[in-house]
C-alpha cells in the first residue's frame, strides 16, 4: 500500500511512501540525508516527525531497470530545477533514478545554518552510506552512481572501490568541476588518472569550471583515465544551458545529456553480457 507522510503521520493511498533510514555517521540528531526515488514506489525521507517529509514520485516505475543514484551539487538540493529535469528525462529512458541529499544540505530544510559542504572525505562517507541504503531497497538491480558537479566528483572518488566490491557498474558525472571558479590551476584530477570504473562525464562545452578545451588538453597529456568517456553538451554552461545564439534550448541540452546517459548504460550492459558469454561454463561432474 502506498503511503505518504503528512503532518508527521503516514497517510495511506497517496503516490509515495516514506521509508525510515538509519542515520549515517556524523549526522546531527534528528537530521539525516534525504532520498527521493523516481520511477519507484517509494522514497526515503528523514526518519522522525516533525522533520520527516515526503515528496511526490515524478516518473513511471521501472521495476527491473538499472538504478542511477544521483547526488546534488554544492549549492542546490536534490529537488532543484536541474535535478528534477534531468532525473525525469533519464527515468523516461528506462532507468530508475534515486536522489539523495548530503547531511549539510538536508539540514537547511529544517532551518539549520546555511553551511558550506564539509570536507570531501565526509561527503564520501555519506555517499557510501547512501549506496548501502539503496542496495537494501533495490538489492539486485544494476547500480550506477553519480551526480551533478560536486555530487559527481564525490561519486567518482569512491567509484573504483565500489566497482571492485561489485556494488556498482559505472559512474555518471553531470558536469565535472575540474577546478574552482576562476582557479584553473587548482585541478581536481588526482584520482582521475587511475580511474578504473567506467565513467561518463556529460559536460557543457563552455563550463567555466572546466571547458572542453581544458579537458581535451588534459586527456592528451594522459591525465584522464581511458575508463572515462565524455559527452559534450553543445554550448552548455555548468547547468548545461546554451546561449540563445547557439540555436539550442536548455531542454535540448538536457535531452542530449539524458540520451548520453542512456547510451552509456546500454554500452555497459552490452559489455557485461559479452563478458559473461565468454566465461567458460563449469563442467558437470560425472
Amino acid at each position: 500500500m502506498k503511503t505518504a507522510r503528512k503532518g508527521g503521520r503516514l497517510k495511506r493511498g497517496t503516490a509515495s511512501a516514506a521509508v525510515a533510514l538509519r542515520q549515517p555517521p556524523r549526522v546531527a540528531p534528528n537530521v539525516a540525508p534525504q532520498f527521493k526515488i523516481n520511477a519507484a514506489l517509494f522514497m526515503a525521507a528523514t526518519p522522525s516527525p516533525p522533520l520527516a517529509r515526503a515528496m511526490p514520485v515524478a516518473t513511471r516505475q521501472h521495476t527491473d531497470a538499472p538504478v542511477l543514484l544521483l547526488a546534488h551539487g554544492a549549492g542546490a538540493p536534490m529537488d532543484s530545477d536541474f535535478m528534477e529535469a534531468i532525473a525525469q528525462r533519464i527515468a523516461a529512458r528506462g532507468m530508475t533514478v534515486a536522489r539523495f541529499e548530503f547531511q549539510y544540505m538536508a539540514a537547511r530544510r529544517h532551518g539549520g545554518v546555511k553551511r558550506p559542504p564539509p570536507r570531501i572525505e565526509v561527503l564520501a562517507g555519506e555517499y557510501r552510506a547512501a549506496v548501502a541504503a539503496i542496495r537494501t531497497l533495490s538489492p539486485d538491480a544494476p547500480l550506477l552512481i553519480g551526480g551533478k558537479s560536486m555530487g559527481g566528483r564525490v561519486a567518482s572518488m569512491i567509484a573504483g572501490d565500489l566497482l571492485g566490491q561489485r556494488q556498482i557498474s559505472g559512474c555518471v558525472c553531470l558536469g565535472y568541476p575540474l577546478h574552482p571558479p576562476k582557479k584553473p590551476a587548482s585541478l581536481r584530477t588526482a584520482h582521475l588518472t587511475g580511474m578504473t570504473c567506467p565513467t561518463l562525464i556529460a559536460h557543457g562545452e563552455r563550463d567555466p569550471l572546466g571547458t572542453r578545451t581544458e579537458f581535451e588538453s588534459l586527456t592528451r597529456a594522459g591525465v584522464m583515465s581511458a575508463a572515462i568517456q565524455f559527452a559534450w553538451i553543445r554550448d552548455g554552461d555548468h547547468d548545461l544551458k546554451p546561449r540563445a545564439a547557439s540555436g539550442r534550448s536548455h531542454a535540448d541540452n538536457l535531452d542530449a545529456a539524458a540520451d548520453a546517459v542512456s547510451a552509456f548504460v546500454a554500452q555497459l550492459a552490452t559489455a557485461h553480457a559479452t563478458t559473461s558469454a565468454k566465461r567458460p561454463k563449469p563442467r558437470l561432474q560425472q
